[in-house]
Parts: C-alpha cells; sequence; structure tokens
C-alpha cells in the first residue's frame, strides 16, 4: 500500500476500507442523496460511509489547500479559492484536524466575533468536509453562532431576527396579480429581504417594466426594503444601461466554472454587473448590491462536477457569493427536484448543511424551503425544514401566496408560514421594516410580532384600485 493509498483508508475491525483520492473520500463521507447515487459516487454502504467520515475527521484542514479537488488550472472557481485565501486567518485553526474543527467550532470559547475573524481562512471544502460529520444539532448550533450583517435599504441578518423574500410571481406577469400579492405579503410582514419576481417573460423590457412597476410601489409607500427582477444578469446590466431603476443584481451559480459557462456566467461577467449597480448609488443604509441564489444538483446537472459530490460542489459556489459581498444568498434546496435530493429527510439535511456551510464562509444565507411535486416530500417536511433553519439563525426565507408558486410550479412557504416562524422563535423583521409595519399598522405596538385588526388606511385605495 503506497502513502497516498494509505492517506485514504481507514481500518475497522479486519476490515480496510480504501478511497481512491480526496474527492472519492468526500463523496463516501457525505449523508445520502439520490443526485450522488445517480452520479456513482456515494458510498456502496453504511458502514463505508461511516469509515469515511471516520478519515476524513482524522485529517489535517491543511491537506485541502494542498490536495485541490478541482485543477487549479482548469477552474477558475479553484483559483479564486485558492488566490483569495486567508492565510492569516487560517493561522488559528491551521494546526487542526477536520474533527477537531468540529470540536473547535462547537466549543463555548468560540463565539460570533472568533468566527468572523476565521472565515476568510476557511475554504468551501473544509466547510463541506467538517458539515460531513456533523449531526442536524452541531449545523444548527454553529449556524447559530455565526452572525453575518448586509444593508441596501434596511438592516439583514440582525440577531433575533428572520428576514422574508416577497415572491409574487404571476404565470403571466400582470401587473394586477402581481400587486395584489404583494399587497397580500406586505399584510403579513413580508418583504424585507427583498421583493423578489420571477418573470414569466424574461427580456430586456420585460425587466425594465417590472423594476419600474417595483420601485413606484416601493416609493409609494416609502417602504425600506430592495426590489429585483430574478433575470440573467446580461438583461439586468443592460437595463442598467437603459436607466432602468434597479436595486439588486440577480444570479444563479454554481460551483464549478463549466457549471457557471452553462449558466452562461463567469466572474468577468458578475465582477461587471457588481460595479454597475455600485454605480447606481440607490442604496440608502449600505452597499450589498447582489442576491445570489444557489441549489444542490446544480452542477450535476450540467454535467460539470469533476466528479465531486453535489454537497461540495454547493459549497464552492459560496466562494463566489463571498467574492461580491451580497446582500442576499439562498439555496432553492429541493427545487432542482428528487433526482438530487430524493425526500424530505435528504432535503431537511441539505437545507441546514448549506446554511451552515454559507454561513460559516461569511455569507447572508437564507433558504428557499421548497419541493417539486415529485419529490417525495410534503408540507410537514417543509415545516420542520423552516422550523429548525429559525432556530439556526437562517437570514432570510421565501413568502409565496399559499405556499404555491404557480408560476414556477413549485411548493415552498407562505406569508403565513413565516409570520410562524418569527412567533414561534421570537424573531423580528428587519428593523427600519418592523417600525414603517407599525407605522402602517400593519404590526401593533407590541413587542410581540402581532398583526393589526384592520386594513391599513395608506391600503384602502390600492385595494379599490385592485377591484
Amino acid at each position: 500500500m503506497n502513502n497516498r493509498t494509505h492517506q485514504f483508508s481507514h481500518i475497522v475491525g479486519a476490515k480496510t476500507y480504501l478511497f481512491r483520492d480526496l474527492k472519492d473520500l468526500m463523496a463516501k463521507a457525505t449523508p445520502p442523496r439520490s443526485g450522488d447515487y445517480l452520479a456513482g459516487l456515494a458510498a456502496g454502504s453504511a458502514e463505508e460511509r461511516v469509515a469515511a467520515q471516520m478519515r476524513l475527521a482524522e485529517l489535517p484542514l491543511a491537506t485541502f489547500l494542498d490536495d485541490l479537488l478541482v485543477p487549479y488550472e482548469q477552474d477558475e472557481i479553484s483559483r479564486l479559492i485558492v488566490d483569495d485565501h486567508d492565510a492569516g486567518a487560517f493561522a488559528a485553526i491551521r494546526h487542526l484536524t477536520v474533527g477537531d474543527f468540529r470540536n473547535w467550532l462547537l466549543s463555548d470559547q468560540v463565539d460570533e466575533i472568533v468566527l468572523a475573524a476565521v472565515a476568510p481562512g476557511i475554504t468551501p471544502e473544509m466547510a463541506a468536509a467538517v458539515s460531513k460529520i456533523m449531526r442536524i444539532q452541531d449545523l444548527i448550533l454553529v449556524g447559530k453562532k455565526c452572525r453575518v450583517v448586509t444593508r441596501f435599504r434596511n438592516t439583514i441578518g440582525l440577531p433575533h431576527s428572520l428576514s422574508t423574500r416577497l415572491q409574487p410571481n404571476h404565470p403571466t406577469d400582470d401587473a394586477t396579480g402581481i400587486a395584489a400579492s404583494i399587497l397580500d405579503g406586505l399584510l403579513y410582514g413580508s418583504g424585507d429581504a427583498v421583493i423578489g419576481i420571477n418573470p414569466a417573460t424574461d427580456n430586456v423590457p420585460q425587466v425594465i417594466k417590472i423594476v419600474s412597476m417595483l420601485n413606484d410601489i416601493i416609493d409609494r409607500y416609502q417602504i425600506p426594503t430592495q426590489s429585483c427582477v430574478l433575470t440573467h444578469v446580461t438583461n439586468t446590466i443592460e437595463a442598467i444601461n437603459r436607466g432602468a431603476p434597479v436595486d439588486l443584481v440577480f444570479q444563479s451559480i454554481a460551483g464549478t466554472e463549466a457549471a457557471n459557462q452553462s449558466f452562461g456566467i463567469s466572474l468577468k461577467l458578475l465582477a461587471e454587473a457588481h460595479d454597475a449597480a455600485l454605480s447606481l448609488q440607490r442604496g440608502t443604509v449600505g452597499n450589498n448590491v447582489m442576491y445570489f441564489e444557489t441549489g444542490q444538483g446544480s452542477a450535476l446537472s450540467a454535467n460539470a462536477h469533476h466528479g465531486v459530490d453535489q454537497q461540495t460542489c454547493e459549497a464552492r459556489a459560496y466562494a463566489v457569493a463571498r467574492k461580491f459581498k451580497p446582500l442576499l444568498v439562498n439555496s432553492v434546496v429541493g427545487f432542482i427536484g428528487p433526482e438530487y435530493l430524493y425526500d424530505g429527510k435528504q432535503i431537511i439535511r441539505a437545507g441546514l448543511e448549506d446554511h451552515f456551510c454559507a454561513k460559516l464562509l461569511g455569507l447572508p444565507m437564507g433558504c428557499d424551503v421548497c419541493y417539486t411535486n415529485h419529490a417525495e416530500a410534503d408540507q410537514n417536511d417543509m415545516d420542520i425544514l423552516l422550523t429548525l433553519l429559525g432556530a439556526a439563525g437562517c437570514t432570510f426565507v421565501m413568502g409565496i401566496p399559499g405556499s404555491d408558486d404557480i408560476m414556477l410550479n413549485y411548493q415552498t412557504t407562505s406569508f403565513h408560514d413565516a409570520l410562524y416562524a418569527r412567533r414561534v422563535l421570537g424573531l423580528k423583521p428587519a428593523p427600519e421594516f418592523e417600525t414603517w409595519l407599525k407605522t402602517m399598522k400593519i404590526f401593533t405596538e407590541d413587542s410581540y410580532v402581532k398583526l393589526g385588526d384592520e386594513l391599513p388606511p395608506a391600503f384602502q385605495q390600492a385595494l379599490l384600485r385592485l377591484s
């Protein structure tokens, strides 16, 4: 047995488990999910998985700086991870193994200040590795310790807060339908993270039309929030060039250069969009102008995973996001389908992993708590994940009428669900938005999150116009 083979082997009793390389070890150590089985990467048994996790726990964290899962020469995300790595921040944990890192993260000595200081020294692969040997309660506890605060027109990510994206999608982009959904969401206290629309017709004129409508609503009612049309980044750049009132630039991202090429993007293009949005200077309390979405399985679905397990590919996407200091990032955890996350149990685990890894890397991480109708999941599974994410300090979740996105045809969380999470867990909206809700008499003046008894006077005329 050569030294390299010995490095990736583990003996349990009389049996020796051999792993080809670090990539194979990481994949075999991953808790089960259908995407890794589809890719032929998963452990063949629970025993092999545990052996891989035990061997992974013994690896020094520095291994991930020397043994890249995707070669530096082949992938701009690998180059980004290596070139932007902060050796000074890493010095505090350089001596640790993956198992020691887990224990360090869970220790009482490590708080949000310590985690913020070390975040630039943690690579996505380190975060993914330690997540693979953590229980659900570990992911929640450490996720809650991480504090990431961002700002545009309000302050997102403060302690004891949970923000919401108000998602008023409409299958024909009907202005009245969108406005009705926005009104519904605001009356439940949703929308402090962003009022964000996925356009049914995705072209530059339509983007300008919708973003202008959202801008008019925010201005009319003086809502301390931001808007976003979730179109391709090139459409947003062109809309900015034509003078559209763009707040946030959106883009779906993945963890390999090849996967991002399938999306039609590169780091250079994202940098161009970031600069364009900053040039507008539309933020009032901060200048975090990017909104990214991710999802386990995106690299595999593009055949661009380089043999890396889907959860590690997902964590690598967070290196892309971190580069541009976004206002918001979220994993659309169950949206890609049961081919990648088969059932409620896999979706719950993945959502908590994504939140943990992104927060550990210093990102303002939210989650679209969701599933497709052909997955082995239901709304009870989503209630569990929503509650656990709220306990873990998740930055934001989605708010959609009736939890059913009739345009994208998937199930997620409703305005009522977000209100439930805030009430049960004692969480509040962004402070500027909460003040506005109370001024508008949507919330009462009580410290408890409580809805007013009557339709706010400012919205009475709006309701008449809708009818």
